[in-house]
């Protein structure tokens, strides 16, 4: 809505002036209205041009949109990590590694000497006295093998009546795949995030046999099953542990927005696909409500409702955060506050590196009391907004302020990671951990139903924990469909 202030022409005034002080007073009072109402207009609209100008500026580098969003025209990365003390390249003293020769190649070509290069004489009869050795390491032609089953049928000579061998628990077809082609499949669809036409393709291509689609996907499937216990097992562990990282992130469903829920940690992964994201899903999932250890996570106010745990929070979140302040709002005490942050990390990482497991007191303190001068400093700068006569609910802040009060009120919760060095500086496992998530949703686009999203969740949460713990994924996939899941051991410390 535009709105104009008319200010009245000299013969208007001079006309109101001579009808009377009334008239001169009325005139004043309208023009004070008109004045003041233009005034909370330009005021409004400046809030809405800065709202706006804030929603441009935010990119993956100072917010938490994800890369994908900030477009085709991307600006050039801003890291937030800060210049090492090493050189770019491998340091001295590393030792590389390199393709070596081994003591039993598995087959020996000889290529003899026949002539003398010199003087072309014969060497048929000449005794060798030693041997050059090189080495071709190569993959052999693959192919799929077909192995036939009989069951041997006699008959008794006593009773004359007909026995059958049985055939093996994992034979119950006339013609069916075995283990290790089911193991492949699910390697590649959901490991990988091939596509189950192109799974195909790979198949005919590499082992010279087209799978068909519906194999792919009841791999998959019997897969999902088949890793059920070691699903549980993760499950249990992730209750039990002293500290865990939890996230969220959406994802496609049936069309419809839908919540992927990750707990983990260095090596356990547990997913779980919920139409909510708060706290109704977190119950469902059932992980939270039984954790005692410290919960990694953003902030989310939902992981609050759980104080049975402590919290750690994701400095990553708050250093992209102070980011945005420090370029958009021009305020010092949020660089301030990301230096701080670094520093504390940087201080952290190199006691870990002395095989120290604390801080000392006077390195804390000296934290502790500088982030409550950088709190303090922000706020004064940021005052609480005034609330308007007759207007209900809270009063809406700025993003500074936001920021400030919840690096207020969660002081301990942020800076955990300097009391206890298990504690992460952010979040990064648990966003790792969802990332590849994400790249399956942009590789198919949506998952068509709620049960093959549970399916593909509950396979690459046992691929993960595999992966994490140093074991061989198709491995671990083929132990599985044989009924001897790869089960994570427990860790007690």
């Amino acid at each position: 809505m535009t709105m104009q202030l008319h200010i009245p022409s000299e013969q208007e005034i001079r006309r109101i002036y001579r009808e009377g002080e009334d008239a001169v007073v009325q005139l004043i009072q309208k023009l004070s209205i008109d004045t003041k109402t233009i005034a909370e207009a330009m005021q409004k609209q400046q809030e809405l041009i800065e709202k706006l100008q804030g929603q441009i500026a935010k990119d993956s580098s100072n917010s938490s949109k994800p890369p994908s969003s900030d477009g085709p025209r991307k600006k050039r990365t801003k890291s937030l990590r800060k210049k090492g003390d090493r050189a770019s390249g491998g340091q001295k003293g590393h030792k590389g590694k390199t393709l070596k020769q081994v003591e039993n190649p598995d087959h020996t070509v000889v290529h003899g000497a026949c002539n003398c290069i010199h003087c072309q004489a014969s060497l048929d009869n000449v005794l060798v006295t030693d041997y050059e050795n090189r080495q071709v390491f190569d993959i052999p032609a693959i192919h799929i093998e077909v192995t036939e089953h009989k069951a041997e049928i006699k008959f008794c000579p006593q009773c004359g009546k007909v026995n059958k061998a049985v055939f093996p628990d994992q034979v119950t077809q006339p013609v069916q795949y075995g283990d290790n082609v089911k193991s492949h499949a699910v390697y590649f669809n959901n490991y990988h995030h091939i596509p189950v036409a192109r799974t195909g393709e790979i198949f005919e291509d590499v082992f010279g046999h087209r799978i068909s689609d519906a194999v792919i996907i009841n791999s998959s499937n019997e897969g999902a099953i088949a890793v059920a216990p070691s699903t549980e097992a993760i499950k249990e562990q992730l209750k039990q542990s002293d500290v865990a990282n939890f996230d969220e992130s959406g994802l496609r469903v049936k069309g419809k927005l839908h919540w992927l829920h990750v707990a983990s940690n260095d090596t356990l992964t547990h997913y779980e696909v919920h139409e909510k994201r708060g706290q109704v899903a977190m119950d469902d999932i059932g992980i939270l409500p039984e954790f005692q250890g410290i919960a990694i996570h953003d902030h989310w106010k939902s992981y609050f409702a759980y104080d049975d745990c402590d919290h750690g929070l994701c400095n990553a979140h708050h250093l992209r955060e102070l980011t945005f302040i420090h370029e958009q709002y021009n305020q010092e005490w949020a660089q301030k506050m990301s230096d701080l942050l670094v520093k504390a990390n940087k201080k952290v990482n190199s006691a870990k590196d002395a095989d120290n497991d604390r801080l000392e007191p006077v390195q804390i303190y000296s934290i502790e009391s500088a982030y409550d001068k950088i709190v303090n400093e922000g706020l004064e700068a940021n005052p609480p907004p005034e609330k308007e006569p007759g207007k209900r609910g809270r009063v809406k802040q700025s993003p500074p302020k936001n920021l400030l009060d919840r690096l207020k009120s969660h002081k301990e919760d942020v800076l955990r990671f300097i009391h206890n060095f298990d504690v992460p500086f952010d979040n990064n496992q648990g966003e790792r951990d969802v990332r590849m998530i994400k790249v399956k949703q942009k590789v198919s686009g949506t998952f068509r139903t709620d049960y093959g999203a549970g399916i593909f969740c509950r396979i690459r949460g046992y691929i993960s924990t595999v992966r994490k713990n140093d074991c061989n994924v198709i491995g671990a996939i083929k132990d599985a469909f044989a009924g001897i899941p790869f089960i994570p051991a427990k860790i007690t410390i």
